[in-house]
């Protein structure tokens, strides 16, 4: 996928105009592009317009109109970027307990190892990949970004609609599994054409 540049940006002025267009047609993407996987853990599976959508967000609130800090925010984001072949998705454990954040947090450690988190189509898995710098040995963050690196017997059973496909988590304190939407599916077959 093409990188984010400074010169994909809409200017300050023309960003403030657009931004109200802009944000809808996001938040219908991101609807077809969000899947909860049981009641704890939600992904966002990222590509090229999202993520531009979160640099130029980012610069709105930031107010950032240094090129070198511009350039540093697509930076960021451009590690998110899926490569050919792959997916990417934002990862979040949404704990809405405030008395229990800590407590459900800790028990998500080693969310983040291999083998936890898998988009199973037919009987073919793909296990996703987590950036490094989430988790420590005794503290985890919420966000989390993973990356799955999918093979050709994974994209021709994608691309197959009456193979089910599933979004899975196994992990000792949490265990759940997701049907992925037809609508999902077909942004994904986009993301990998």
């Amino acid at each position: 996928m093409n990188q984010l540049t400074p010169q994909d940006l809409q200017s300050a002025a023309e960003y403030e105009r657009n931004r109200p267009a802009i944000q809808q047609h996001i938040i219908a993407l991101k609807k077809r592009r969000r899947i909860s996987v049981g009641g704890l853990v939600t992904l966002v599976f990222e590509n090229r317009e999202t993520l531009l959508f979160q640099v130029q967000e980012m610069i709105r609130t930031e107010r950032i109109f240094n090129p070198d800090k511009i350039q540093e925010e697509c930076d960021v984001y451009n590690d998110l970027l899926p490569d050919r072949n792959e997916l990417s998705a934002t990862l979040f454990i949404e704990i809405t307990d405030s008395g229990k954040i800590q407590e459900l947090l800790d028990s998500f450690q080693n969310i983040d190892r291999a083998d936890t988190v898998a988009i199973k189509v037919g009987n073919t898995s793909i296990f996703g990949q987590f950036e490094a710098g989430h988790s420590k040995e005794d503290k985890i963050s919420a966000v989390h970004f993973v990356h799955f690196s999918t093979t050709p017997i994974f994209r021709d059973l994608l691309a197959q609609p009456g193979i089910p496909a599933f979004l899975t988590i196994i992990h000792p304190h949490y265990r759940a599994e997701a049907p992925v939407p037809r609508e999902m599916r077909q942004e994904w077959l986009k993301d990998l054409a």
